[in-house]
């Protein structure tokens, strides 16, 4: 294993990661991760007592790092709310034709095939979307008080809805294998924030 990647412990966590995006879960054994990794077994013990914990750690993770992505695109910058809001929707309707069939969102990857058989792994994904969505409701009900939202809906409850939109739609842009969904979501998005259409990008 290379002198870069000293943490060895995040290095099989990036490493998983990246199979598992491909892969899934349940499709993915440890010595594949570990081969790749090129780390020894004894070396994944010491950090994770079972390939579940190992799955909790890793969407925990993602979430960290997903997270970082949310705050870039919606910190106060000195552009109105709404308009972060939607430079955020943009970045999730961004992927081009030629990646369109590929998943890059953990989330959307393991949620279905986790959470039956994982209970530590859907109380990850479930903490891990609750703190994306708090985060979208605290730069709507920020739109709503400088006036760059209407201010007739709830902001905690339109981000869960966004939320759940385009979580949606990523999901059927996976099954479709097209940008369908996801313009979509767009439009809805649009519709739902009571924004005019051509603010789309």
């Amino acid at each position: 294993m290379s002198n870069e990647h000293t943490d060895v412990k995040q290095h099989i966590l990036d490493t998983g990661r990246t199979i598992i995006l491909g892969k899934g879960f349940s499709a993915v054994g440890l010595n594949e991760i570990l081969a790749t990794a090129r780390v020894p077994k004894g070396s994944f013990y010491h950090y994770f007592k079972s390939k579940e914990a190992f799955g909790e750690a890793l969407v925990d993770s993602y979430v960290k790092d997903y997270l970082a992505h949310v705050d870039q695109q919606l910190r106060p910058d000195g552009t109105p709310a709404a308009e972060r809001l939607m430079r955020y929707w943009e970045s999730w309707a961004s992927t081009d034709d030629a990646q369109v069939t590929e998943c890059n969102c953990l989330v959307v990857k393991l949620s279905g095939e986790v959470s039956d058989m994982s209970e530590a792994m859907r109380v990850a994904l479930l903490r891990g979307t609750n703190l994306i969505i708090e985060r979208l409701g605290h730069c709507i009900a920020e739109g709503l008080a400088e006036g760059s939202l209407a201010s007739d809906f709830d902001a905690n409850q339109t981000a869960l809805s966004l939320y759940e939109l385009w979580l949606g739609a990523a999901l059927l842009t996976k099954i479709r294998r097209d940008r369908s969904a996801m313009d979509a979501a767009m439009t809805a998005t649009l519709g739902l924030l009571k924004l005019p259409q051509q603010t789309a990008a």
